[in-house]
């Protein structure tokens, strides 16, 4: 796995954060892989970012609603069959990396925008 020039930051005081995306399936749903434990719940609408490099330009900008499968893989409701394959170029070329932004969640929900990181700390 190569390192990126910007490396995701596995324990960050404001969360969800973004993650780097390692793998990306051909299907409907599309299965998101990230490089480490995402801390992601089901119902967090996350986009992807996805640069040239990495192939799949067709799901890059694109968002929606996950369902979380594990610690590192999610489902997302883009159908990716037909899109270009999701590649991790050569380290040497790398000079951003593919990325999971979250930008919302369902509002009927809202367990994420509430959820308190940062240890030993206590809300007034």
């Amino acid at each position: 796995m190569p390192m990126p020039l910007i490396p995701a930051i596995a324990y960050p005081q404001f969360q969800p954060a973004m993650r780097i995306i390692t793998a990306i399936t051909n299907g409907l749903p599309a299965i998101v892989t990230t490089s480490f434990n995402h801390n992601y719940l089901t119902g967090l609408i996350v986009r992807l970012d996805i640069p040239e490099e990495y192939g799949m330009q067709q799901a890059n900008k694109l968002f929606g609603p996950i369902t979380v499968i594990d610690q590192t893989t999610f489902s997302i409701p883009i159908d990716t069959t037909n899109f270009d394959p999701f590649i991790v170029p050569i380290p040497a070329l790398i000079f951003t990396v593919a990325q999971a932004v979250p930008i919302a969640e369902i509002a009927s929900e809202l367990y994420q925008a509430v959820r308190d990181v940062v240890p030993n700390q206590f809300l007034p």
